[in-house]
C-alpha cells in the first residue's frame, strides 16, 4: 500500500486498507465517483460516503479505503476489483494507470466518449448546485463536452496531447510521476498522454503559433498544454464576444497576451485593449507580443489590486481567464463596475466557474452561452 498524504486531522480509528463491496453512484468533481458503504457492521443503516477512483457509475466493485478514520464524514477509496463492469469500461491503454500507480490520469479505464459524458455531468451539477441555474435550462441540460482536434491521430484518441510535462527525477537518470495524493513516485518510461515533443519546464524562451500569429513564452510559464487548445479558445471567445472596431476590452489574467492580441486586431486603432497579468515575466512577454498594437496596454500586477487602483472607466468587453480558484467576488464586482456589454469567462474548474457565475448573477448578469471542451483527455 502506497503511503498517502492525509491533510485532515485523524478522528478516531483508521479505516485505511479495509475493503467493502459497493454499487458505485454518480460521478463527482475530482475524478472519482460517489459510493456508500455500511460503516458499522452492527448498524447497516449507518452509511458513509466514499469517493471512489477507478470506478464507473452503476458498477459493482470491491473498494479499498485509502484515506479515512472512524469519525470522518467521508472516506476515499480505490476500486480494486470490478464485480459488474459498466459497458463504458475499457482496458486502460497505460500500464501505469490503476490503484497505487501513477495519479496523473483519472479516466484511462473509461471509453473516450463516456469520459466526456462524465465531465458534462460534473459541469452541469456544479452549475446547478453552486450557481443556482435551472437543471432544465437548455444551456445546462444540453451541455456536451466537445472534442478538441490535435496534431496527430493519437491526440484524437485522447493520447499524446500534453505538450508540457514535469517529471520527478529518479536515480540513474530515470524519471517518474507521483501516486494520487501521495509523495510516492512511480517510475515511468513512457507517459501515454505526453506529446512526442513535450518539454519539461525551463527558463528558455519558446515561440508558440496560433492562427498565424506568434507568441513568445517562457518554457516554464503558463501556456495551454493541449496543442489544439489555444486556437479553440481564441476562436470561441471571439465568436461569443464578437468584438467590434472602436470597442474597449479588458483581458484579465492575460498571461502572455493570447486573447489580448486577437482582441486588439478586432477593435483596431480606434479601440483599446488593457491586459492585466500578475506574473511579471509573463507580462513582459505580453508587452513584446502586443508591441504592434499602439492602443494595447499591458499592466503587470494582481488583477484585484490593479482594478481597484485604475482603469476604472467603462469597458465594452471583458475576458476572464483566472487560475483554478476562479476570479472571486472582489474581481467579479470590479468587472461589473466597468459595465461591460459582455464577459467571456474561460474556466478550468467548473466549481470556481459556478461560484463566479452566481456572483455575476447577483449584479444582473446572466449566463447566455456555455461551451465545454475536452482539453485534458483521460483526466477529470
Amino acid at each position: 500500500m502506497a503511503r498517502r498524504t492525509r491533510t485532515r486531522p485523524a478522528r478516531g480509528r483508521s479505516r485505511v486498507g479495509e475493503q467493502f463491496t459497493a454499487t458505485v453512484g454518480p460521478v463527482a468533481h475530482g475524478g472519482h465517483c460517489v459510493s456508500r458503504v455500511a460503516a458499522d457492521p452492527d448498524d447497516p443503516e449507518r452509511t458513509r460516503v466514499v469517493f471512489t477512483r477507478h470506478a464507473l457509475p452503476g458498477e459493482q466493485v470491491v473498494l479499498q479505503i485509502t484515506e479515512g478514520t472512524e469519525g470522518d464524514s467521508f472516506w476515499r477509496a480505490d476500486a480494486v476489483e470490478i464485480l459488474e463492469a459498466s459497458p463504458d469500461r475499457v482496458p486502460a491503454p497505460c500500464q501505469y494507470s490503476g490503484p497505487d500507480l501513477c495519479g496523473g490520469c483519472d479516466f484511462q479505464h473509461v471509453r473516450l466518449a463516456a469520459q466526456r459524458t462524465l465531465k458534462a455531468a460534473v459541469v452541469r451539477e456544479q452549475l446547478v448546485r453552486l450557481a443556482g441555474l435551472d437543471a432544465d435550462d437548455p444551456r445546462v441540460a444540453g451541455l456536451v463536452v466537445e472534442h478538441v482536434p490535435g496534431d496527430s491521430p493519437a491526440v484524437d484518441q485522447g493520447l499524446r496531447w500534453r505538450t508540457r510535462m514535469q517529471y520527478v527525477a529518479l536515480p540513474e537518470g530515470t524519471h517518474g510521476l507521483r501516486v494520487h495524493r501521495s509523495n510516492d513516485v512511480v517510475e515511468i518510461d513512457d507517459c501515454l498522454i505526453a506529446h512526442p515533443e513535450a518539454r519539461e519546464p525551463s527558463p528558455e524562451l519558446v515561440a508558440e503559433s496560433v492562427l498565424g500569429r506568434e507568441f513568445q513564452v517562457a518554457a516554464d510559464g503558463f501556456w495551454q498544454v493541449h496543442p489544439g487548445a489555444p486556437t479553440t479558445l481564441v476562436e470561441t471567445v471571439l465568436g461569443l464576444l464578437d468584438p467590434q472596431p472602436g470597442e474597449k476590452a479588458l483581458d484579465l489574467y492575460s498571461g502572455v497576451g493570447l486573447f489580448a492580441a486577437f482582441l486588439a486586431e478586432r477593435v483596431g486603432d480606434t479601440g483599446r485593449v488593457v491586459a492585466v497579468e500578475g506574473d511579471r515575466r509573463a507580462a513582459e512577454h505580453a508587452k513584446a507580443n502586443l508591441r504592434e498594437f499602439r492602443r494595447a496596454v499591458v499592466q503587470p500586477g494582481s488583477v484585484d489590486r490593479v482594478l481597484v487602483e485604475g482603469f476604472d472607466e467603462p469597458f465594452d468587453l471583458v475576458v476572464l481567464d483566472p487560475p483554478r480558484e476562479g476570479a472571486r467576488r472582489k474581481v467579479v464586482e470590479q468587472v461589473v463596475d466597468r459595465a461591460p456589454r459582455a464577459v467571456a469567462y474561460v474556466a478550468c474548474d467548473p466549481a470556481a466557474l459556478a461560484r463566479d457565475v452566481a456572483i455575476f448573477g447577483e449584479h444582473g448578469y446572466a449566463l447566455t452561452a456555455l461551451r465545454s471542451f475536452d482539453l485534458f483527455p483521460m483526466t477529470h
